[in-house]
């Protein structure tokens, strides 16, 4: 099976693939905004309950569905 690549005039437009950990690092160094996982494995125990415990106080509990992850 041969494919064909069609070229379009909207190419240009399309981004390149953003670097999340990059824009987390910037958003926190120009604005101030953290975004981190609770279950990211730079954190300690105490590090990631206190992550739980502050999007449950701003933001309530979580979806059961998003818990088992």
């Amino acid at each position: 099976m041969r494919h064909t690549f069609l070229r379009s005039s909207l190419g240009r437009h399309v981004r390149t693939p953003m670097d999340v950990s990059q824009e987390k690092s910037r958003g926190w160094r120009r604005l101030g905004i953290l975004v981190v996982a609770e279950d990211d494995a730079r954190l300690t125990w105490c590090e990631r309950e206190q992550v739980r415990q502050l999007g449950t106080r701003l933001y309530g509990l979580r979806d059961k569905e998003n818990e088992s992850r």
